[in-house]
């Protein structure tokens, strides 16, 4: 038998998760940006009834990458990179955020380099958060 140990702070659960089109909606229409090539935040600052700092969606362009095989490779890169930088920024941020991450790159990324300008973009964020 076999037993896990999760530690809450670094997965990427379904609370987190940005679903809600309205709010999506609003973090296009009023919200701002930061980028980093390859990648890009917008971001809004959002009330949400759970106590949890940020709420995040990711996405890739389809007129970019056609095949689905493509995007859904991108995506689960940028969901890893986030789960794994956001321990060390999540305490800093000082309030609550809604949160996309666009890729804006036109070739595949490697992990390496999502991990690198999640990074970077999480160090610009805090920066304009506070």
């Amino acid at each position: 038998m076999f037993t896990f140990v999760l530690n809450m702070k670094a997965s990427f659960s379904n609370i987190e998760k940005l679903k809600s089109k309205a709010i999506i909606d609003a973090l296009f229409t009023n919200g701002s940006s930061i980028s980093c090539f390859p990648l890009r935040f917008v971001y809004l600052q959002k009330d949400f009834p759970e106590n949890i700092t940020l709420k995040c969606g990711v996405s890739v362009s389809k007129k970019k990458f056609k095949r689905a095989v493509d995007r859904n490779r991108i995506k689960r890169l940028m969901r890893e990179a986030y789960r794994l930088n956001k321990n060390t920024f999540i305490d800093k941020i000082p309030s609550q955020q809604a949160l996309m991450i666009l890729y804006i790159g036109k070739d595949m990324p490697s992990s390496a380099q999502i991990n690198q300008a999640m990074s970077a973009l999480f160090q610009k964020f805090i920066k304009t958060t506070c």
